[in-house]
């Protein structure tokens, strides 16, 4: 049985409702998940102890990319996280009529493999309404369960 934290930031619920999806999947494959709204994370140590460590944040911005408001500050910190040699993975979720389209997950991943961090796969990044990708979802979740 593995330790998985799933880690998001959600400002309309879509991103927060993918982080439930993906941890009911993990606990019903016997796996223990706590799942923490970012404004509640503390940087120092987050990925200690863990086997696996889900970061969740949507994108906004049409210029740049910026991250949603909540995960800033721990991004700023992501240097505390203890991120080396963890198993990590990224998603998202945003609009595709933006410039960076889901960007959030690429910052996101580049900063952890800069770290350290063994990121599986690639980020998943989901367009607009996350029940329209309920598949999606599941088929990333179960990826991200074979690295286990």
């Amino acid at each position: 049985m593995a330790n998985v934290l799933i880690v998001y930031g959600s400002t309309t619920g879509n991103t927060e409702w993918v982080a439930n999806q993906l941890s009911s999947q993990i606990k019903e494959a016997g796996h223990t998940v706590d799942t923490t709204n970012v404004s509640k994370a503390k940087a120092d140590g987050l990925c200690s102890g863990r086997d696996l460590v889900l970061f969740g944040c949507s994108t906004w911005g049409q210029d740049e990319i910026e991250l949603q408001d909540d995960f800033i500050p721990l991004f700023q910190s992501f240097d505390k996280i203890g991120a080396s040699g963890v198993k990590t993975g990224v998603f998202g979720c945003g609009d595709e009529d933006y410039t960076h389209f889901c960007g959030a997950v690429d910052a996101i991943s580049g900063k952890l493999g800069e770290l350290g961090a063994k990121v599986v796969g690639s980020g998943l990044k989901i367009n607009g309404d996350p029940g329209d990708s309920a598949d999606a979802i599941k088929s990333w979740g179960a990826s991200v369960l074979a690295s286990l």
